[in-house]
């Protein structure tokens, strides 16, 4: 299977999964989100918000492809462009990390690591950007598809519980400190991903490493 990643963009945020594409859960705080929805805005507002993060900070979310087909992404950022952390019993998180949003993998590219290959992806980014470290709020009573990511997908994956709660730890993974992750990541990263191909120039395929390099400066 031929695998490949590209930024979330306006160009792409179609292809999300539909509950996704027009999902405000972390785009707006708990009261805005339920106007919205009752306003039917919930797509112009999610529009909005990534417009408005590209422009300020750049891109934040990966979508990866398997033979030409959106087969799952993620979608991360800094905590002050993610109103819903203020409604996590265990926020704030650390002020220097990025937060590991939600994402998600099609159902029928479920086993075959993806979700992993996203992290690894998000990682090599933040880090990157001068960040120490990713982290995210678990859902330790998952039970199926939803906005949050499972506390054991998150734990498998190298984060540990830095703030612990019954439903939903806040969990980090260390970037810097972590050099055998770092390595694999960069491994991985590299062997399974072939190129990305960047919004500004699609016919023109780069490394992982020589977009990476040639992306935004850290905040």
């Amino acid at each position: 299977m031929a695998r490949r990643l590209e930024p979330l963009t306006l160009a792409n945020l179609g292809e999300l999964p539909a509950p996704c594409r027009d999902c405000v859960f972390w785009e707006l705080d708990p009261v805005a989100a339920r106007q919205a929805d009752r306003n039917g805005d919930t797509a112009l507002e999610k529009e909005a918000w990534l417009s408005q993060l590209l422009l300020d900070w750049g891109p934040a979310g990966v979508v990866l492809y398997v033979d030409e087909h959106p087969a799952g992404f993620a979608v991360y950022g800094p905590a002050t462009y993610l109103p819903r952390i203020q409604a996590f019993p265990t926020a704030p998180v650390s002020p220097d990390a990025v937060v590991l949003a939600t994402g998600r993998i099609q159902p029928r590219y479920l086993g075959l690591g993806l979700g992993k290959i996203l992290v690894q992806a998000v990682a090599k980014d933040v880090l990157k950007r001068g960040f120490r470290a990713v982290e995210a709020f678990g859902d330790s009573r998952w039970d199926g598809p939803g906005c949050v990511w499972p506390t054991e997908f998150l734990r498998a994956v190298g984060f540990g519980v830095v703030r612990e709660h019954p439903r939903n730890p806040r969990l980090r993974l260390d970037l810097r400190s972590t050099i055998t992750w770092r390595s694999e990541m960069e491994a991985a990263v590299e062997r399974l991903m072939g190129v990305i191909r960047p919004e500004n120039s699609p016919s023109k395929p780069v490394t992982v490493r020589d977009a990476l390099r040639s992306g935004p400066e850290a905040p």
